[in-house]
């Protein structure tokens, strides 16, 4: 009976895992955020951003169910007596019925998660908000969840637990956007029909998030459909969209090329007219994907967008013309890499560049400005799963920042005026970061993080000492990459 007892506490503290990943039928996307539930265990876990879950348990036999919203549930036994691999794939449900009642339940999902105020909402649901003038706009819809404020009528700018709308941390694919606004913040930058899904973080974000004070909106971009040919795109009052998906090789890779502009300037051209003939507005995006599947174990990710807004004046009876482009690029290249059922690794490397320009000329007058900020980002992030319970997530962050803020000419007849040399700012910005999560009992989670930051002012950058009349007097001259201030702080995190 002693004998009996103890092969029967080994065999239950003998533990394997169950990882893959699940993703739509119809487009072969990986699906974020699916619920993995253990049925006897009354246990589960949900996938990472890309789609991979992991769960170890003892060995025995189990019940595996993946369900996502406006998919159809998979079931599958499992016999667990080693490692396995397994993945789901699920197929939209469409619900057809000569009468139907509806009935409402609020989402918990908000207060259920260890990220406070936590809320994912996949295009589709966006889609379904009614929209003004046909333009489906991701900020406007976040704008009208609890604790959102917009920073005005009509724009789509907002506020979070008071913060401005500069203290958001808006990503695109990982890639800062540090401005989401078409149309002075009429529009948002975001083209519906080529985002994925939507993840805003009031509060209690984790340590891999940092360098704004209010929320997190962290938006993913389609990655094109995988197993057949798609178009998409639509005719609006005021723009036109076109959304092409392709399958480069079928389960292994795709493309996917979306694009939107105005036809503001085409539409008013009529209405503008004698000496104000010539003068318009128009902005543009344009989205691209390609992802490649090397194997079940490594992945990689390009993606880009280019946006522009495009204003123009001109004032034929006294000569006078000008024009105000501004914009924002973005470009993300990842590579996901998973070493084993326990530990997922994804390597990311970005660039964000933004800018405004002012150019205008009058007979034999002209002047420029111009204005901007470049990022060049790679972050390094590993999830560890060690067991149902208990999720560990920790990695390293570097940024490093080229800001313009602001650079000018002018001419007037043949004399030429300028600021001088065009004066750039550099910094590092440096972060590490381990957060870990665990489930105590079936209603109390627990999450504590930390988060080391470094920011460094580096050269190359000219100090100038005033005297007392606020004359330069002397100059210090700091070479490339020289230090010249240090700032550094430790951020905890705890929910």
């Amino acid at each position: 009976m002693f004998i009996f007892l103890i092969f029967h506490v080994i065999g239950w503290s003998q533990k394997y895992t169950i990882s893959g990943y699940v993703r739509d039928k119809k487009s072969g996307e990986d699906l974020p955020s699916a619920n993995v539930y253990v049925e006897e265990l009354k246990k589960g876990t949900s996938t990472n951003n890309y789609g991979f879950f992991s769960l170890t348990l003892p060995k025995g036999n189990y019940t595996i169910k993946v369900s996502f919203i406006g998919y159809g549930d998979v079931i599958k036994k499992v016999i667990l007596d080693k490692d396995i691999k397994i993945n789901f794939v699920l197929s939209e449900t469409v619900i057809q019925a000569s009468e139907i009642t509806v009935t409402g339940e609020r989402s918990n999902k908000n207060v259920e998660s260890i990220e406070m105020s936590s809320y994912k909402l996949p295009v589709e649901t966006i889609k379904e908000i009614p929209s003004f003038m046909g333009e489906v706009d991701v900020l406007k819809s976040i704008q009208l969840l609890p604790g959102v404020q917009s920073s005005g009528e009509g724009n789509s700018g907002f506020y979070v637990r008071g913060g401005g709308p500069d203290q958001n941390l808006i990503l695109l694919d990982n890639a800062i956007v540090y401005n989401a606004g078409h149309l002075f913040g009429f529009f948002s930058i975001f083209n519906a029909d080529a985002i994925k899904d939507v993840n805003l973080i009031k509060g209690g974000a984790p340590a891999n998030y940092g360098g704004r004070l209010s929320s997190v909106l962290d938006i993913s971009m389609k990655e094109g459909n995988n197993q057949t040919y798609h178009v998409d795109g639509g005719i609006g009052v005021i723009s036109s969209r076109l959304t092409v998906q392709v399958p480069i090789k079928k389960d292994t890779s795709s493309f996917l090329i979306s694009g939107r502009r105005t036809y503001i300037d085409v539409l008013t051209k009529p209405f503008i007219k004698g000496k104000m003939k010539g003068s318009g507005y128009y902005f543009y995006d344009l989205n691209a994907k390609i992802n490649y599947r090397f194997s079940e174990n490594n992945r990689l990710f390009l993606s880009g967008y280019f946006g522009r807004d495009v204003f123009s004046f001109k004032n034929s009876e006294d000569g006078f013309g000008a024009k105000f482009p501004w914009g924002n690029t973005t470009l993300t290249a990842r590579w996901n890499h998973v070493f084993n059922q326990k530990l997922f690794q994804n390597l990311t490397a970005t660039f964000s560049n933004y800018h405004f320009i002012f150019d205008a000329e009058q007979s034999d007058f002209e002047f420029k400005l111009y204005s901007g900020v470049k990022d060049y980002a790679i972050s390094l992030d590993y999830t560890y799963l060690p067991s149902v319970l208990h999720t560990l997530k920790f990695g390293a962050q570097y940024t490093f920042h080229d800001f313009e803020p602001g650079s000018a000419t002018a001419r007037i007849g043949n004399t030429n005026f300028d600021t001088g040399k065009i004066i750039h700012y550099y910094a590092n910005d440096m972060a590490l970061y381990a957060n870990d999560e665990f489930d105590i009992s079936e209603k109390l989670k627990f999450s504590i993080g930390i988060r080391p930051t470094l920011f460094q002012h580096i050269g190359s950058f000219t100090r100038y000492q005033l005297d007392d009349k606020r004359q330069a007097k002397d100059t210090i001259q700091y070479k490339p990459f020289e230090n010249i201030a240090t700032y550094s702080n430790i951020e905890p995190r705890i929910s």
